[in-house]
């Protein structure tokens, strides 16, 4: 078959650093080019793929100086795949709800993903005046709060099984592993971390929407004994931060739909 895949700009496919939906979209890429199917891939420049890439702008967007206006970006993108979407035989999409407009309107059929938390009440007029679009869930708790939607399946994400290997040691410092919000919860981590009186190491990164948070609440319990900031680490590190850890902290405070299993 001849598919596409269009990923968010934010992030490469794969990401340098943190992204989870790029990485997802990085590894059905490079599975479906394996299966001989005819693969286009749409992402930024500074993706690697052995898919063919269409890629509307030469670097993704999250660490470009000069990008002000990511949105513009992603306006662009969508219409590269408008202009090319004749070429296949099917499109998915990864870009949540921003081809909405676009895709009933399309002859190609197409399905999208959704990566995120659906619980926000401005989504729910949103996705009812979209009741038409495809969509696929990765789990069956996102669905919750919009169980009427056009759900067509659901994908749990996956990683190749040779991503990590097995640590055997105990390990002797707690993980933070993601990003600095009010909702992933880092103080409660470190208050956590306290209690139980063993060292945390915190690898996270810290977004320009979270940056007044981060100075406000976070960065002066960075002070507290046996808390190490690391920073955002990139996937190769993951392996290592991970496997010497004696646990991982994850004390979000909101509906996360996407789970966390450590096997």
């Amino acid at each position: 078959m001849r598919i596409a895949q269009v990923a968010p700009l934010h992030e490469s496919v794969p990401p340098k650093h943190y992204g989870g939906t790029e990485r997802i979209v990085s590894y059905l890429t490079e599975e479906l080019v394996q299966a001989g199917h005819d693969m286009t891939l749409f992402a930024s420049g500074d993706s690697v793929t052995n898919a063919r890439l269409i890629a509307p702008c030469e670097r993704s967007l999250r660490k470009n100086k000069r990008c002000k206006d990511p949105v513009a970006g992603e306006v662009i993108l969508i219409d590269h795949v408008v202009e090319y979407a004749r070429e296949f035989d099917l499109i998915h999409f990864h870009t949540s709800y921003l081809h909405f407009p676009i895709s009933r309107h399309l002859t190609v059929p197409h399905v999208t993903t959704l990566h995120g938390r659906l619980d926000m009440p401005d989504l729910a007029p949103l996705y009812q005046r979209f009741r038409d679009v495809q969509v696929i869930s990765i789990s069956n708790t996102q669905r919750v709060p919009l169980p009427w939607a056009n759900w067509q399946a659901t994908v749990y994400h996956g990683l190749p099984k040779t991503q990590f290997q097995f640590y055997a040691g105990r390990g002797e410092y707690l993980a933070f592993l993601g990003r600095i919000s009010p909702e992933k919860r880092a103080d409660r981590a470190i208050e956590i971390a306290k209690r139980a009186a063993m060292p945390l190491k915190i690898a996270a990164k810290v977004d320009p929407v979270d940056r007044r948070y981060f100075k406000r609440v976070i960065e002066s319990l960075l002070n507290n004994p046996g808390v190490e900031w690391v920073g955002e680490i990139t996937e190769q590190q993951k392996n290592e931060f991970l496997g010497n850890a004696f646990a991982v902290l994850f004390p979000i405070d909101w509906p996360e739909p996407f789970g966390l299993v450590m096997i």
